[in-house]
Parts: structure tokens; C-alpha cells; sequence
């Protein structure tokens, strides 16, 4: 069966402050095409468009060139219906929780399907189901939003992004400033609603960790211009490549490489840590 693309992009441009002295071509002639259902890691170094690519993705930048296509449609065909385009491509900021704002942390999860039209009772039946999701218990659900901690800040508000039930979900470094603890679980709940729901996840990290742990494949950017855009292990393997543009592989992966270099018999694409622990444990033990 042929895999559908859900996103397709043909030559996107965009290019901030044409005809001034502060011109600059954030995104070059992009082409790409994402898959149904896959999870797709972006990674780049600041500056390397990433955060300017996604906001196309979802109409909240309009291309100065080029075609977004979401389905097979073209995004902007009908300029006045953009609005529709963002209930299917849901986005989550970076520190989402600055966009709290209603009085309990239900009502403020059921925005987003309100705004799409839903009656109350459908709203709310997606809400518990995106709060469930994102692992926050009911006991936090009639409390303030602002009476949370950091962690269950952020879970709401990608929750209430969950909620309006996108076909793709982008998350622009959901998991920056967390704890340790904090991004492990959050990164979990992201991967088993994927897991779950079978549609598709972007996520922006600068965290090679985080990408080696949940994404089929990995988007580069580098300079405005797509890199490289395969996947996740094939990526990684191209170390050497990655460091010219300022980026690392994830740490494990480090590893296990210097540990093949030295002659131990271990797969030198291994992506996460309990990938690594199944090889060394054995070798230990000998």
C-alpha cells in the first residue's frame, strides 16, 4: 500500500525584510514530503530556519515563495479559510504555559474545541481524553492553571493543543527547561499518544537525545535550506557532517561509536541508552 503524505512542501521560501538593509532568507527552496502517521524530528542550530519552516506548516506565516500542500490542498488556495488549516495542524510554542489564561485548567484545555464548534459536552469529553494523555490526574483539572507546577503547566498546554484533535501535532522544544524527570515523562506521554492516536508528530529539539529517542526520521536544517532528511539512525550516523553545522549526535550513540572503534562488538548506531545497556550488560559480564 502507498504511504500517503500528509504534509508536502515544493520550493518554500521566506525571506524577512525584502528590499531592506536587514533582508535574509530564513527558508530556501524547501522540498519535502511527510508521511501519514510518522513522528518526524527537526533539528538545526539556531538560526537555521526551523522555528520559521513550522510556523509555514500551520499558515501562521504566509511563504514569499513556494507551495505548502496539507492533504493534497494547497494551504492558502483560499486565504480566508486559513483558520481551519490550524485545528488540523495543531502547534505548541516554546513555554506553552505562558498561554494559560482561563480560570481552571479544564476550561482552559477546552478552548480549542470550543473554538471549533463543539458543543460543551463534546469539548469536554476531549479535553479529559487530552488530559489523560498528557498524564494529568483529575484533582488538577478544577484548579487554576497558575496553582500548577512547571511540568503539569506545560502538559495542559500541549493537552489543550491534543484536544482539538490535529491530524499533525508540531512541538517547537516541548520539553526546554524541564528537569530531567519532567522531560523523560513528557517525552513519553508525546510518544505513547503518537503510539496511540497514529497521526502525525513534528518535534523541534535541540536535544539529539530526545530526537534519537522517538522520531523514524530526522529533518536537518541547516542555513535556511533542507540538509538532510532521513532516517533517525542514518542521520546520526553522520557525525562528522553534523558537527560542520554545529550540531552533535546524541550521546550513546558517541559512545557505542568509540566503543566499536576499540574493537567491542556493539551496533555503533544504537540511538538510546537501554539499546546500550542490552549490549554492554552481556559484554560486562564476559
Amino acid at each position: 500500500m502507498t504511504e500517503l503524505n500528509v504534509i508536502e512542501t515544493k520550493n518554500l521560501s521566506f525571506t524577512y525584510g525584502i528590499g531592506t538593509p536587514f533582508e535574509k532568507h530564513a527558508v530556501k527552496d524547501v522540498n519535502l514530503e511527510i508521511k501519514q502517521g510518522e513522528f518526524l524530528g527537526i533539528i538545526g542550530h539556531t538560526g537555521s530556519g526551523k522555528s520559521t519552516f513550522i510556523q509555514m506548516l500551520n499558515g501562521l506565516i504566509k511563504p514569499t515563495s513556494g507551495t505548502i500542500l496539507l492533504n493534497g490542498n494547497d494551504i492558502w488556495a483560499e486565504p480566508k479559510k486559513i483558520r481551519n488549516v490550524r485545528f488540523k495542524v495543531g502547534m505548541v510554542f516554546q513555554y506553552p504555559e505562558y498561554q494559560l489564561f482561563e480560570e481552571t485548567v479544564i476550561k482552559d484545555i477546552c478552548f480549542g474545541p470550543m473554538n471549533q464548534g463543539l458543543s460543551e459536552e463534546e469539548a469536554l469529553k476531549r479535553a479529559k481524553e487530552a488530559a489523560f494523555f498528557v498524564g494529568l490526574p483529575d484533582n488538577l483539572l478544577e484548579k487554576s492553571p497558575f496553582e500548577l507546577s512547571g511540568g503539569e503547566k506545560r502538559r495542559a498546554a500541549i493537552a489543550g493543543v491534543i484536544a482539538m484533535d490535529p491530524d499533525v501535532l508540531i512541538l517547537d522544544e516541548p520539553t526546554a527547561g524541564l528537569d530531567p524527570m519532567g522531560r523523560d515523562l513528557l517525552l513519553t506521554q508525546i510518544y505513547n499518544y503518537h503510539k496511540e492516536r497514529k497521526n502525525t508528530v513534528l518535534l523541534v529539539s535541540h536535544s539529539m537525545e530526545d530526537i534519537g529517542r522517538v522520531a523514524d526520521r530526522v529533518l536537518v536544517m541547516n542555513k535556511g535550506e533542507k540538509a538532510m532528511l532521513e532516517n533517525t539512525r542514518d542521520v546520526f550516523s553522520k557525525g562528522y557532517e553534523l558537527r560542520d553545522m554545529g550540531l552533535k549526535i546524541p550521546q550513546v550513540t558517541h559512545i557505542m561509536q568509540k566503543l566499536k572503534l576499540m574493537g567491542l562488538d556493539v551496533d555503533e548506531g544504537t540511538l538510546r541508552v537501554e539499546d546500550a545497556l542490552r549490549q554492554l550488560i552481556p559484554l560486562l559480564k564476559k
